[in-house]
């Protein structure tokens, strides 16, 4: 019986311990499922915010369509900056622009000006510094063209170009084959010029002009070559050392003047008046010789490309070889620097249109040298039929530092309407130009 006994009591213990069993198996399933549910889903990773920065420039085709394709590049290897590219407003309104958004916190976070405005913008309060943690000066003194050095007022540097630019000289072939001079030898001295714009000149029975020689066009790019050229040419410096005191209405100063005037007032070669100007004249053909920037191949080629022209360095005089060097440069607004994140995507951008690689760019849409110096030293560069006398020229290129750009070529235009609309004698025309520049330097370096 002891058996039967035994197993009903084990039994028995079995039956009272499966339903405590159960209960703690039920607890832990409980439990475990607390814990699955307090374990948070894995998110994915948050997109990384867009930062909208604004840049200006006025419309110059060439240049807005190298930049669309900068901004293009730059926005594929930045996919968190977003550019927006301002280029609508045409260049005479384009300071008007600026002056009516950047003071009220509006408008670009970077602009482009040209560099001879830069003082009058400081003085605007519209440029802040740029960091020098990203624009080193020794950077710049290393890899830019010594041009740049005009970006720096008072040992602090405002603004960085993509490009320079100098003068040559640009001259119809047809139309000095038609006036019979060779038109693989155009002139290399100011004689020469003289002579065969003289020669390349057609005028009607009535007098109109059908062919212009040579056109002065101080409202275009003649007031550079008379003051940083022609000057020197005749054994003159433009300013003193210093910069401070005109000094292109000296004797060798006056003996340019002369030279520039006697296009229109003796050997009458063309008329400023014709064509809208003497760029549109010679891209429409209508001109033989012409002084202009590389930044002109970008026009022509967009404008004028059938046009048969060819471009050298601008005429010597005295042995003498010089020429204008100048550049459209870029600035960060007070907008720009307002806040840290726009600032750094600023910073950002300005790095990538100054490269290298932006140079070369630049140089192929706009015809503009490469600000950096080893893209602008490229051998395919200085060997190019037509950009090879603009990078030439940089090695002798003489740069003005300008209080007001605007108001000082003003001056030389007045001069020139002085001389041959009144009929006042040219040395006066030219120290009475000296005397309101010399007024504007006076006034900013308050002498």
């Amino acid at each position: 019986m002891r058996p039967v006994l035994v197993s009903v009591s084990i039994q028995g213990e079995m039956e009272m311990k499966t339903p405590r069993l159960l209960w703690i198996l039920g607890c832990l399933t409980i439990a475990l499922l607390g814990l699955v549910a307090c374990v948070a889903p894995e998110m994915p990773d948050a997109a990384p915010e867009i930062v909208e920065i604004e840049y200006w420039q006025y419309n110059f085709e060439p240049r807005v369509l190298a930049m669309d394709r900068l901004i293009e590049m730059f926005e594929a290897e930045n996919p968190n900056i977003k550019v927006v590219h301002n280029a609508d407003v045409p260049y005479p309104e384009y300071r008007d622009k600026i002056a009516a958004s950047v003071p009220a916190g509006v408008g670009p976070d970077v602009a482009t000006l040209f560099y001879g405005w830069q003082t009058v913008w400081l003085d605007a309060e519209y440029l802040v510094p740029l960091p020098e943690d990203a624009f080193p000066a020794a950077l710049i003194d290393d890899e830019f063209s010594p041009l740049v050095q005009a970006s720096f007022v008072d040992g602090t540097l405002y603004t960085i170009p993509t490009a320079v630019r100098t003068l040559a000289f640009f001259y119809n072939k047809d139309l000095m084959a038609e006036a019979g001079l060779d038109p693989e030898s155009p002139p290399a001295t100011l004689d020469e010029l003289a002579s065969q714009a003289a020669a390349c000149t057609v005028r009607a029975d009535n007098g109109d002009y059908e062919v212009q020689g040579f056109v002065v066009d101080l409202a275009a790019q003649d007031h550079h070559w008379f003051r940083e050229v022609l000057v020197r040419q005749f054994g003159g410096e433009p300013f003193s050392a210093d910069g401070q005191s005109v000094t292109w209405n000296s004797e060798a100063g006056q003996q340019a003047w002369d030279y520039l005037l006697k296009f229109k007032t003796e050997l009458e070669t063309g008329d400023r008046d014709l064509f809208d100007g003497s760029t549109q004249a010679f891209l429409a053909g209508r001109v033989c010789f012409h002084v202009d920037g590389s930044f002109r191949l970008g026009s022509i080629a967009a404008n004028a490309p059938d046009l048969n022209f060819g471009v050298a360095e601008l005429p010597s005089h005295n042995g003498v070889q010089s020429t204008f060097g100048s550049y459209w440069t870029h600035g960060i607004t007070q907008k720009g620097a307002s806040d840290p994140a726009r600032l750094e995507a600023v910073v950002k951008f300005l790095q990538f249109v100054t490269s290298d690689e932006a140079g070369t760019i630049w140089v192929n849409m706009v015809g503009e040298l490469p600000a950096r110096l080893q893209a602008g030293s490229d051998p395919e560069l200085l060997a190019d039929p037509k950009l090879g006398a603009f990078a030439a020229g940089l090695a002798y290129a003489q740069a003005t530092f300008f209080v007001n750009e605007s108001d000082q070529r003003q001056a030389l235009i007045d001069a020139y309407d002085m001389v041959v609309l009144a009929g006042e004698e040219s040395n006066a025309a030219l120290d009475i130009a000296a005397e309101t520049v010399q007024g504007i330097l006076d006034d900013h370096y308050g002498q």
